[in-house]
């Protein structure tokens, strides 16, 4: 049953359910769970009537679900799925010409071995990628250079050692599932880099070429749920720097309760310490299905008040201006789109308005307002 408080809604927008969604300027760029909807691209100058201009699709068994725009450049993830491949098909990530929104023109495929590129940032001219690699376990770290982007050209990778084995690397016998790189975020020189069942590191990137690891924190095992999102807020509060780590409520080791949202203080960077955490109010911790709890934070950080995808609670905003005592200030729960027995609320962002897009895994795009 539909719920808000501190948050109406401007326009929804009928379309395939996405793992991500961008805006810059008037547009705003979505990339979708399932083959053939790859990426859409919504003409949004009526915030209030959304308009779909551009459509890129996508081969059986294959996605696009993460996209990122910037400096006339439009990047989504290439990631291949189980089931029977098109021919000639590879992982990696697609790169577009996007000085016309309308008509994005493909300039070049960046292709790896494996499944291919899961999800990654973009600033403009580099992108810091979770590709899978030949002669490596699980997904790694990779920053690509887009100068030309006719020509992407890698600068450094990382991994977790035990991750190569095609260089002899033993497996750690403390991992419960392989490691693999999940998302990296760049501020300033370092990358805050989520690893899955692996938890978290932070990395060094003054020298691209060589990325050198700071510190890290894992938590999964005694936690179940593997680690999403390490989003670093880019001012102090309260005279400390922290970070958000948002777990994933998917892939449990074991039957749990809901995941949420950490506080960790990077102070000294090299001792990241959680400190406190977010979890809504009804949470009785007993187990729940999977996709029912945290899921992505708002990467674009305007201020403590930080808008949360929560899966099965739509969307969340939490205020973090007292960090040790994170709260719910505003939330917006909608009715379950068509096609789904519950709400799949999957990705945030924020405009240069302050409006708010929220993006559903199985179908639609809500554009909303806090009130």
């Amino acid at each position: 049953m539909m719920s808000q408080s501190g948050i109406k809604e401007i326009a929804w927008l009928d379309c395939p359910g996405g793992g991500q969604v961008v805006v810059e300027g008037d547009y705003a760029y979505i990339g979708h769970m399932s083959a053939p909807a790859g990426t859409t691209v919504v003409d949004i100058s009526d915030r209030a009537n959304p308009r779909i201009v551009a459509e890129l699709a996508m081969p059986p068994n294959t996605h696009s679900h993460k996209v990122r725009v910037g400096n006339g450049l439009m990047i989504k993830n290439h990631e291949r799925l189980s089931g029977p491949q098109a021919e000639g098909f590879m992982g990696g990530l697609g790169i577009y010409d996007n000085t016309d929104p309308k008509n994005p023109r493909h300039i070049c495929d960046w292709e790896t071995a494996g499944k291919g590129v899961h999800r990654f940032d973009f600033d403009g001219r580099y992108a810091y990628i979770s590709p899978t690699v030949e002669g490596y376990i699980g997904n790694i770290v990779m920053i690509l250079d887009l100068q030309n982007p006719e020509r992407p050209e890698e600068v450094g990778r990382w991994w977790m050692p035990g991750q190569w084995a095609a260089g002899g690397e033993d497996i750690n016998p403390a991992w419960e599932r392989e490691p693999r790189c999940h998302h990296p975020l760049r501020l300033g020189n370092r990358l805050y880099t989520s690893y899955w069942h692996a938890g978290f590191v932070i990395l060094d990137i003054e020298d691209m070429s060589k990325p050198r690891f700071v510190s890290g924190l894992d938590w999964s095992p005694p936690f179940p749920w593997p680690t999403h999102t390490t989003l670093p807020i880019p001012f102090p509060i309260q005279g400390r720097n922290v970070m958000l780590v948002a777990d994933e409520d998917v892939a449990q080791l074991y039957p749990s309760s809901p995941s949420f949202l950490w506080m960790v203080d990077i102070t000294d960077e090299k001792r990241p310490t959680p400190f406190a955490s977010f979890q809504l109010d009804d949470v009785d911790g007993s187990p729940q299905p999977p996709m029912t709890g945290c899921h992505q934070p708002c990467e674009i950080v305007t201020g403590t008040e930080i808008p949360v995808a929560w899966f099965a609670g739509g969307l969340r905003v939490v205020d973090i201006a007292k960090p040790h005592a994170p709260k719910e200030v505003a939330h917006f729960l909608p009715d379950p789109p068509p096609g789904s027995e519950r709400v799949s609320s999957n990705d945030v962002t924020i405009d240069d308005n302050g409006l708010l897009f929220l993006l559903d895994r199985v179908r639609g795009l809500h554009i909303l307002e806090r009130s």
